[in-house]
């Protein structure tokens, strides 16, 4: 019997990364959901789903990720990243094993060196505490599941820093971005496959290696490095990026100065390769001209 995976946020970024990749598991049987048709803030309903379709591993890629807005709607913010995220653990229970996707915003950003799974916590956001109480419930409820902490996520899917400077470097004859803040960007497609990797090598091995766990892409850049390879791979030539620092371009909530996130362990747990973000810029930016 064909082993059955159930993906919520299935309309975010991540989420349609990994409806994409569906044709390619056929061994597998998806049921890829969002809030019109399973919502997460009813812990009935979710069992009730889990039972009927038999789900052996839930993917959980839905989130509350205005990081901004969060700020304002906190109620919301709490629900979607915390609340519902227990939820989902109770109702698995011993039967469905749980990939959650976290952040970077977990950390304060204050690190020189890249962010390990056991490295201090201190979120300093209304998003990054939820989604850290958010991962705390889950380790304390069930421990079948797995985080993935990722950062800079995007995708020819869903609204984005890639397609925002695409889309500005178009319009416009200049553009300030933040050159202080470094990270990596993660293509969603990478995260998707890495997920489906990861249940792969469970399947195979008859292990489920629960615990958190780093993924991004690999190197380190800015933002402003990142907005001169978007503008460089696009063809916008017409566009000047000029760097400004974070004290120069506020925000309502605080954005991380440092996200580099060490992937050593996820990828030795699961032999996994991941490719630099350049190489995976390259091939999103060929997607969104298609």
């Amino acid at each position: 019997m064909r082993q059955s995976i159930l993906i919520t946020g299935a309309k975010g970024q991540l989420g349609c990364e990994l409806q994409n990749l569906i044709p390619f598991y056929p061994h597998y049987r998806f049921f890829p959901t969002d809030v019109d048709t399973l919502d997460l803030c009813d812990k009935e309903a979710i069992k009730s789903f889990l039972n009927k379709n038999r789900i052996g591993y839930v993917i959980n890629c839905a989130a509350y990720t205005a990081v901004d807005k969060a700020e304002d709607n906190v109620a919301l913010c709490y629900q979607i990243n915390r609340d519902a995220v227990r939820n989902l653990a109770e109702a698995a229970g011993e039967q469905s094993k749980i990939i959650h996707v976290s952040t970077d915003y977990v950390f304060d950003g204050t690190s020189h060196k890249p962010l390990r799974e056991t490295d201090q916590t201190n979120p300093q956001s209304v998003y990054g505490k939820s989604k850290l109480e958010g991962e705390q419930l889950l380790l304390q409820i069930t421990a079948g599941s797995i985080i993935i902490r990722t950062a800079w996520l995007y995708s020819s899917f869903g609204n984005n820093f890639v397609k925002t400077m695409i889309r500005l470097g178009k319009e416009k004859n200049s553009l300030n971005v933040v050159d202080d803040q470094l990270g990596t960007p993660t293509y969603a497609a990478d995260l998707a496959k890495a997920i489906l990797h990861i249940i792969d090598e469970s399947e195979k091995s008859g292990t489920f290696q629960s615990g958190v766990y780093h993924f991004s892409n690999e190197g380190v850049c800015s933002w402003y490095e990142f907005c001169l390879k978007i503008h460089e791979l696009a063809g916008i030539k017409t566009c000047k990026v000029n760097p400004v620092s974070t004290a120069e371009y506020p925000t309502k909530a605080h954005r991380p100065a440092y996200s580099v996130l060490d992937k050593t362990k996820i990828k030795e747990t699961f032999s996994l390769s991941i490719p630099p973000w350049e190489e995976s810029l390259k091939n999103a930016i060929q997607l969104f001209s298609m």
